[in-house]
């Protein structure tokens, strides 16, 4: 598995990740889904594993993003993008610059 260490302290990261879980939240809101729904349109085998990532413990893995983003009805690469912003923010800020500028639920 994958295990990159961001150049940020671990409190960085954390908030990052609450945010991410925020921002997850919103969307799944936004279409009406519980979290049970959303985990069987994503093909999570556990609901609380949305419940995790919606409260910044875990990330969504990279090869599941375009079914999130189908489940969610957001185009993958404004999805990607955002979810970049909380997960891989260095990477982020070299793609797209301010990493300050967040946008809005499935705008790109």
């Amino acid at each position: 598995m994958y295990a990159h260490q961001q150049r940020l302290d671990s409190e960085e990261v954390l908030e990052l990740r609450r945010e991410g879980g925020r921002y997850l939240k919103e969307l799944r809101e936004a279409r009406g889904l519980s979290q049970r729904q959303l985990a069987a349109l994503v093909g999570a085998e556990y609901y609380t594993f949305i419940s995790q990532l919606e409260t910044g413990r875990g990330r969504i893995p990279p090869d599941r993003y375009r079914a999130w983003a189908e489940a969610l009805e957001i185009e993958p690469r404004a999805f990607v993008r955002n979810v970049m912003r909380f997960y891989d923010p260095i990477t982020h800020e070299i793609l797209f610059g301010d990493s300050s500028a967040r946008t809005g639920p499935g705008e790109g």
